[in-house]
């Protein structure tokens, strides 16, 4: 699994980072998460709206922090 979080490094991207670590946490998965904030690769995903995650390749979500069992849910299914 590749999980990433798509941010120029706000104060909104660093919270989704610790709360998407948190989630991984709550699911017993130990995984690595990358810190995408090069501007041209974010676009690359087609995200205009960060933060954003990123699964496996796939933007689940841009523009918005969810809690953490939202994001526990999101990464498990």
């Amino acid at each position: 699994m590749k999980i990433q979080v798509l941010g120029t490094g706000c104060a909104k991207c660093s919270e989704l980072s610790t709360r998407t670590e948190a989630a991984l946490k709550q699911l017993n998965l130990e995984v690595t998460v990358e810190k995408v904030s090069d501007i041209r690769e974010i676009m690359a995903f087609g995200v205009m709206s960060t933060p954003a995650l990123v699964v496996d390749g796939k933007v689940c979500f841009a523009g918005r922090v969810p809690n953490v069992d939202e994001l526990a849910k999101i990464i498990a299914s």
